[in-house]
């Protein structure tokens, strides 16, 4: 999958300042080196703002359990600093998820930028590459090591593009986001709620865990009429929110291999 140009400012800066490990990502410190003083305040409506005056600007983030959180929110602002200088912004996200359906190009950017900064491709393509094909286990410890959370690593590899993979996160309400490997043809779009089939409607209303992907009918997640012919590797645990977090490998080369024109990617 190309990079898009927030992504590329972001990584483009990661060889600037010559960073090669995940220890190495000292979000505070490449703040400082952009002329972003990171502060830490409550704030109420918003997670983070950013007030910028000439060559410097303040970023304010509201305080969090979850350092992921806070990092994310730090790589946001700086991203804005970046791509949109001249302008103030009152931010709500505190991760690569808040602002995934957004239609604001600004949050978007910021977002991207967000992401390769704190997970730059040639780093993050070493570490899912020594995991061979990782499950969710795997990239908790992978999120770990990058100190982000696990639905912005997970949406990530997705989007790294290297493996047949779909990320999806479900409430009791239906699906609430969901990001698919660049090669996946649009037809396997997860269905919009859980199926009663599914292990991860078992995770979500019945409180059952599953330690690693399995064998799952393709039916069981995707409405075309030939899902039936095809299996998958699923893997679901429970998510933030009482939500519950999916992965969904297309084991099945075939399902890769169709080639579709614009017009019928259109009609899903």
């Amino acid at each position: 999958m190309g990079v898009g140009r927030a992504g590329q400012r972001a990584e483009d800066l990661i060889n600037e300042l010559g960073i090669t490990a995940p220890n190495e990502i000292d979000i505070e410190a490449i703040a400082f080196d952009r002329g972003v003083h990171v502060s830490y305040e409550v704030l109420h409506g918003c997670e983070a703002t950013l007030v910028g005056y000439g060559d410097k600007a303040i970023a304010t983030i509201n305080p969090s359990s979850s350092r992921g959180r806070e990092r994310f929110s730090i790589g946001h602002e700086i991203g804005h600093w970046q791509m949109h200088r001249g302008k103030s912004f009152k931010c709500r996200s505190d991760d690569i998820v808040l602002n995934y359906s957004s239609n604001n190009d600004y949050e978007k950017e910021a977002d991207e930028f967000a992401a390769h900064l704190l997970m730059p491709t040639r780093i993050f393509q070493s570490a899912i590459r020594a995991s061979g094909q990782p499950g969710l286990n795997d990239l908790k410890k992978i999120a770990d090591d990058f100190e982000v959370s696990l639905q912005a690593i997970s949406i990530r590899l997705a989007q790294l593009d290297s493996l047949p993979v779909i990320v999806a996160c479900y409430s009791k309400r239906g699906r609430e986001w969901y990001s698919r490997a660049n090669h996946i043809p649009w037809r396997w779009t997860p269905k919009t709620t859980l199926d009663r089939d599914s292990f991860a409607y078992d995770v979500l209303h019945n409180g059952q865990t599953h330690t690693r992907p399995r064998k799952q009918p393709a039916d069981a997640w995707f409405e075309q009429d030939d899902a039936d012919q095809y299996e998958l590797l699923e893997q679901a645990i429970p998510s933030a929110n009482g939500q519950v977090l999916v992965m969904l490998y297309l084991s099945d080369s075939e399902m890769c291999e169709e080639a579709y024109t614009q017009s019928s990617r259109s009609r899903y």
